[in-house]
């Protein structure tokens, strides 16, 4: 209580109360430094003609937030679903924390009409645009409000709202198929090998090791209790990091182009 009343006396001094008023319509809580909030809502397109040792965008914030939010997701499953298990809980955190996931609360949340940005939102990095200042905003409130506030954020204003989390577990993604179209779309070869079968310690189940290469390149590994259930975890690490690692899709691009080099060097002889 003594905090409310002393957030509402700061904000008696402020000139321009909306930023403060709009980020505690979004989040419930009364922010201290806006400028964190107004970077995380900042765009790098908006910095491109900056110096280097100058530019201002919500990158770092987005890293933070990244990091911020898997922890938070993270405490609030682990205490909602106290019986169930690790591998559970690691795949509705990750339905959770993925970029389409956060691109929509974004949406929902408004903040996709505050980020500053140049130009039109189409190609497929900027397409995450929003829930990359989701991220960024998550990492905001982290550093003006502290991991409380994060947590109370997401429990009571996105997880209560915005999403209906037992509904989301019973939802599958299949990582697989998205794999496939994505790598389908870029003209891109890949392949699935399973690596090695393994027992338990009670002799009787079976783990299947999958490994996925993309172009010749290492993208992702993945266990199951079938050889599909292993591709599908080696699948979804594959698409988190070609949705998430822009130097690695221009390796892949790269290694598409001298494969295709060569196919056309090979005709022509």
């Amino acid at each position: 209580m003594f905090q409310i009343i002393k957030d509402k006396v700061r904000l008696l001094s402020v000139k321009d109360k909306e930023p403060y008023l709009r980020v505690k319509e979004i989040t419930g809580i009364m922010p201290r430094d806006i400028t964190l909030y107004r970077t995380a809502l900042k765009h790098r397109s908006v910095s491109r003609g900056e110096k280097s040792d100058k530019r201002v965008n919500n990158e770092r914030l987005e890293y933070l937030g990244d990091a911020v939010l898997g922890a938070v997701v993270a405490d609030i499953l682990y205490k909602r679903y106290p019986t169930r298990q690790e591998g559970f809980l690691t795949t509705l955190r990750s339905k959770i924390v993925r970029r389409d996931t956060l691109n929509q609360l974004a949406v929902q949340l408004g903040l996709d009409k505050l980020v500053l940005h140049e130009g039109p939102v189409t190609s497929a990095h900027n397409s995450y645009m929003n829930g990359n200042a989701f991220e960024a905003f998550v990492g905001a409130l982290y550093l003006d409000r502290g991991y409380r506030a994060c947590c109370r954020f997401m429990d009571k204003v996105v997880l209560a709202r915005h999403i209906n989390i037992d509904e989301m577990s019973q939802k599958e993604v299949n990582y697989k198929s998205k794999l496939i179209e994505w790598c389908q779309k870029y003209q891109l070869q890949f392949q699935f090998d399973m690596v090695s079968q393994k027992m338990l310690p009670d002799r009787t189940t079976p783990v299947f090791v999958s490994r996925l290469t993309i172009e010749g390149i290492f993208c992702g590994s993945g266990e199951g209790y079938s050889k599909k259930e292993s591709q599908q975890q080696a699948a979804r690490q594959g698409y988190q990091k070609v949705r998430r690692d822009v130097n690695l899709v221009n390796r892949l691009l790269e290694a598409r182009n001298k494969r295709k080099a060569q196919k056309e060097s090979t005709a022509r002889k």
